[in-house]
């Protein structure tokens, strides 16, 4: 047996695979470094200031952060209670 096939096939039962790796967080979690990057080294080469580019990419990197908290948020739906909701009495 040849020692890549062996690796291969442990790797195999220690890492089962799914369809879909990467998740929408997976992707905002690789895209925040992305655009803090690439959007101030883009503005810096178009002439605006390191400070102001960094600072203007960082606006777009914590827009990124805050879709992904506040309008795709990760939670699961939302759960309805067996009381009613109402209050109950202290005593």
């Amino acid at each position: 047996m040849n020692g890549m096939h062996y690796i291969g096939r442990t790797l195999m039962y220690v890492l089962p695979l799914r369809e879909n790796m990467t998740s929408y967080y997976d992707l905002v979690l690789g895209l925040i470094p992305l655009t803090l990057g690439g959007i101030a080294a883009l503005l810096t080469v178009v002439g605006v200031a390191l400070t102001t580019a960094v600072a203007l990419a960082s606006v777009v990197a914590v827009g990124l952060v805050g879709h992904a908290m506040f309008v795709k948020g990760p939670v699961d739906d939302a759960t309805t209670t067996t009381d009613g909701g109402g209050l109950q009495p202290a005593d």
